[in-house]
Parts: structure tokens; C-alpha cells; sequence
């Protein structure tokens, strides 16, 4: 029978959760067990694909086109598994079925209650996700913070889910923060005993506590935490804070959590294997030399806006043998003529996914510089776009040609919404969504760095290139090397006369690995370092 680990967060919010989550996965994989994540989030929007990067982060989109919370992404890099539209569960979702339900007629006149209208429903979702995936374990982390109002349906959800599925089919985990009072040297332990009170009050006793904190947890500390809470010492977990990410699955192996989980849940394993991931972790620690990259967005003040194109930068250092820094430069700047100086002093820029007008000119100058200057460049999805309205106006001479999603009204609209999205009037979950195939192009940069025929990635857009400039561009130099099969649609964008200037309409960043770069961030630190080492010698 599926086994069911549930995460839950306490104190505060940010703790890390997401990336706790995805390191048990991975070190549960690491014993030939099969995991799949979810994530059930508390807050009403259907999904986070209509909410600014500033209230959420990215939006991770899976194969199968969901717009999904960023652990997701989390989630994947760490267990190299991809998931699907029911791994990301939210409040919107829930009141939605419900409520259609409801209306159907499908409860016979009952009145429609949280419990047990809303709580089974989100049960249903938990098991859906087990069904569907045929893991032997599924994790669950619960968003937001134990006390959130919001969270108490789900929290109410996984309380019953163990007297569903039985006492020796579900475990809990609370992540929680032991904040460090400087002025006395001093770890508390307070936060966690009052959070656990708070979960004990809902009806779920933990199972282990994860503690985060900022120095070492010593033994007294755990002594008092399991005495206070109730929970075996060796349940109480250490987890220091790390700057490498992928550090937290050995250290939650070294703290012997895989074993505890194994005995509790009584699942039959090999002998864990985390060679490779030891390896991986000790090459990034090892010093490598730097090789400063651009990224401009109009996001760059929250980082996680970007976490997946941030990652896949790291992961092709990681197997080229260099230290990515990441210059984060907001497009804002470069259209009011500021920054241009951090553009002369990078290997290479990126210019990832957005949408709306606010910052589109500074891309439009980041694509620019880049042109005429032969930096590398890598556009991604509307990255592509600017890439393509600047090589039109640099043809045409003239700032005219653009996107109708910034002009409706250009005399060169370079850039169009896609025939199918000329009548949809809702913004959620209706652009072209999840995995699409493209066709390379022999003979061009893209074929050569994914050394094959055909792929599929994943796209989160609306507009297009427009066919009616193909050959206005072609002129210009620019290659159209990725190609829907029927032909229709452009998938990979580059120019012939550059050392390497491509761009996407899909989000390659999406199926990077730390142990497996995309081949596209792969190609392009590649062309990076190239320039790297000619500009200084």
C-alpha cells in the first residue's frame, strides 16, 4: 500500500519546506524506493499563473501544462521525476470542484460543509496523486505556516488521512525555526514547542521535527526539543542552513532520517546509494574559476522570480567546470540609459520570460548590446521575442516593429498573438501550455547542442513570431532553427553572423538537473567561456 509523508512548516513562513520535501524524496530514491511530491497550497487563486512574481516567484510549469508553485521545480531537480497537474493543490481548486459539484446536483440536497465536503475532496487530490504516479511513497507538503487560517482545511485533510490509510501508512514531519538570539549566544527552542502545541491542537502529533536554525543544534537543545514535544530524540533533526541546496539531502542522510523513515513506515529498501549526489556536491564546493553572466529582468529584486533559469545557470557551471555569478540587472535601468557599464563586463547575457510592457526596452537594449558587441546570448520565451523586434528594427531602421502585446497598433508586428488565443477572453490557464515538440534544424547551433532531430519542451506563451516577417528576418541573418513539425510555429530563433545568439519560445530552464544540464545553458556557458578567455587575452 502507497505510503503518505506529510510536511508541514512552522514559526515562519520560507522555511524551506519546499526544499526539505525534495531532499526526503531524494534520499528515499537513493533506497530504490519510488516517490512522487505533492504540494497543497492554501491560497484561493486556481493556480499562481495570474499572480506577480513578487507575491509568489516563478511559476513552474509541468509537462502536462499545469501552472504550478515553485517547489515544483524544487521538487524535480531533486528527484528527477516529472510530475503533473495534480501535484499542486490549492484552495481555488477545491472550492471550484466543490462548489461544480454542488451545482451538479452530485450531493443530493446535503449541506455543503468543510467538513466532510472540503476535506474529502482534498483527500481525493492526495490520492489521485498516488494513483496516478503508482509511487510507493508520496510526499505532501502543506504551504503556508501551522496557525494560517486558511491552511486548517488541509491540515484537517492529512489528520484524517491517517485514520483513512493507517497509523503505519502515514508519517508527519513539522519543519520548524530555532531563532538565534544574539545578545545571549543562544538557540530558543520556544517558537518550535509553541508550533507543535498548535499542531497537537489540530489533532496531529508530528512524527519527527526538523529543525531549521543558523548555528549547530547541540544535544541538549534536541534533549529539551523531543522532552517539550513529545517526540523520539532521535526525530529531532539538525538541518543548519547552507548556501548549497543540494547539500540539505546528505545532511538529513548524515542525521541517519532516511533510516527513521524506513523503520517507521516499515518499507523494504536497498543499501542507499548517494555517490553520485556526494560527488555532485563536493565539485560544486570545489573553487572553479568565475564566469560572470547577466541576467536582465524586471524581476531581479526577488531572485526566486527567476529560481529555475538561476539554477540551470549553476547546473551547467557545475559540468563545465566554472562558478556562474549572476549579475542581476533590472531592464528598467537599461531603458533609462543606466547599468550599460555591468553589460561591457559579463561573458554572457540571459534575458528570461515576462510578460507585459514595464522593462520590454531595456531587453530590447540587453538583445542589442548583445548583437553588436557578439556577446552570447540566450533569450527564453519572451527573451526570444525581443531578440526578434530588435533584429526588425535594426532591418528596418526604425524603432517601429514590435509585439502586439506592447502595440496592438505597430506598423510591424513582428511578434502577434497566436491564431488560437485571439478569442479567449480569461487570462488563467489558456496560453499554450506544457510540452510541445520542435523539429531542429540541421546544420545550426540548436541541432548542434542538443545533438538530435527532434525534442519537447515546455512552453508557457501567447504571441508568436509572426510568419509574415520570416523572410524580412531571414535577410536580416536571423535562423529560424527550431520549428514546430507541421512548421507553423517557430520554436528556436538565431542569428547566422553571431558567435551564439539564440533564442527559445520555450522554457528549456523547466528540465535542467543539477546532475544533468539542459543542453541550451550547457551550449551557451560554453560559447561564455569562449568569449571569457578571448577578452582576456
Amino acid at each position: 500500500m502507497t505510503k503518505y509523508i506529510f510536511v508541514t512548516g512552522g514559526v515562519v513562513s520560507s522555511i524551506g519546506k519546499g526544499v526539505t520535501a525534495a531532499s526526503i524524496g531524494r534520499i528515499l530514491k537513493s533506497r530504490g524506493i519510488s516517490v512522487t511530491i505533492q504540494k497543497l497550497d492554501p491560497y484561493i487563486n486556481v493556480d499562481p499563473g495570474t499572480m506577480s512574481p513578487y507575491q509568489h516567484g516563478e511559476v513552474f510549469v509541468t509537462a502536462d501544462g499545469a501552472e504550478t508553485d515553485l517547489d515544483l521545480g524544487h521538487y524535480e531537480r531533486f528527484i528527477d521525476e516529472p510530475l503533473t497537474q495534480a501535484s499542486n493543490v490549492t484552495t481555488g481548486q477545491i472550492y471550484a470542484e466543490v462548489i461544480a459539484k454542488e451545482r451538479r446536483g452530485d450531493y443530493l440536497g446535503g449541506t455543503i460543509q468543510v467538513i466532510p465536503h472540503i476535506t474529502n475532496e482534498i483527500k481525493r487530490r492526495i490520492g489521485l496523486v498516488a494513483r496516478q504516479s503508482g509511487a510507493d511513497v508520496v510526499i505532501v507538503e502543506v504551504g503556508g505556516t501551522v496557525g494560517d487560517i486558511e491552511g486548517l482545511p488541509f491540515l484537517e485533510a492529512i489528520r484524517q488521512m491517517r485514520k483513512d490509510v493507517g497509523l503505519e501508512n502515514t508519517l508527519y514531519i513539522h519543519v520548524t525555526l530555532l531563532p538565534y538570539i544574539s545578545s545571549t549566544g543562544e538557540l530558543k527552542t520556544k517558537p518550535t514547542q509553541h508550533s507543535v502545541r498548535e499542531l497537537r491542537g489540530i489533532g496531529i502529533a508530528p512524527d519527527v521535527i526538523i529543525c531549521r536554525a543558523d548555528y549547530p543544534v547541540d544535544e541538549p537543545l534536541k534533549d529539551k526539543i523531543s522532552l517539550f514535544c513529545d517526540v523520539d530524540k532521535q526525530a529531532v533533526v539538525p538541518l543548519i542552513t547552507t548556501p548549497i541546496i543540494y547539500e540539505v539531502p546528505l545532511m538529513l542522510e548524515d542525521a541517519h532520517l532516511g533510516d527513521l523513515l524506513v523503520e517507521r513506515l516499515g518499507l523494504e529498501v536497498s543499501e542507499p546509494d548517494l555517490s553520485e549526489w556526494r560527488a555532485m556536491v563536493a565539485e560544486i564546493k570545489r573553487p572553479k574559476e568565475r564566469l560572470p553572466i547577466a541576467l536582465v529582468g524586471k524581476y531581479v529584486e526577488l531572485q526566486d522570480a527567476y529560481i529555475s533559469v538561476r539554477e540551470a545557470l549553476h547546473h551547467a557551471g557545475i559540468a563545465l567546470d566554472r562558478q556562474v555569478d549572476i549579475e542581476w540587472i533590472s531592464s528598467e535601468d537599461l531603458e533609462r540609459g543606466r547599468s550599460l557599464d555591468r553589460l561591457e563586463k559579463v561573458a554572457g547575457i540571459v534575458v528570461p520570460g515576462g510578460f507585459g510592457y514595464r522593462g520590454i526596452e531595456g531587453k530590447i537594449v540587453a538583445a542589442r548590446y548583445a548583437r553588436e558587441h557578439r556577446i552570447p546570448y540566450l533569450g527564453l520565451c519572451l527573451g526570444m521575442q525581443v531578440m526578434v523586434i530588435e533584429l526588425a528594427r535594426y532591418a528596418v531602421g526604425s524603432d517601429e516593429p514590435n509585439s502586439t502585446e506592447f502595440d496592438i497598433a505597430t506598423r510591424y508586428p513582428v511578434i502577434d498573438l497566436m491564431p488560437e488565443q485571439r478569442d479567449i477572453t480569461d487570462m488563467g490557464g489558456t496560453m499554450r501550455l506544457g510540452v510541445y515538440p520542435c523539429v531542429l534544424v540541421p546544420g545550426t547551433r540548436a541541432a548542434a547542442a542538443y545533438n538530435c532531430r527532434q525534442v519537447e519542451e515546455r512552453h508557457r506563451h501567447r504571441f508568436e513570431v509572426n510568419n509574415a516577417y520570416r523572410d524580412m528576418l531571414a535577410e536580416a541573418g536571423m535562423v529560424f532553427s527550431g520549428l514546430s513539425p507541421d512548421g507553423r510555429l517557430v520554436e528556436i530563433v538565431e542569428l547566422a553572423d553571431h558567435p551564439w545568439m539564440l533564442g527559445t519560445q520555450f522554457h528549456p530552464e523547466f528540465q535542467s538537473r543539477p546532475n544533468r544540464p539542459h543542453p541550451l545553458f550547457r551550449a551557451f556557458l560554453a560559447a561564455a567561456i569562449s568569449y571569457h578567455g578571448e577578452r582576456q587575452t
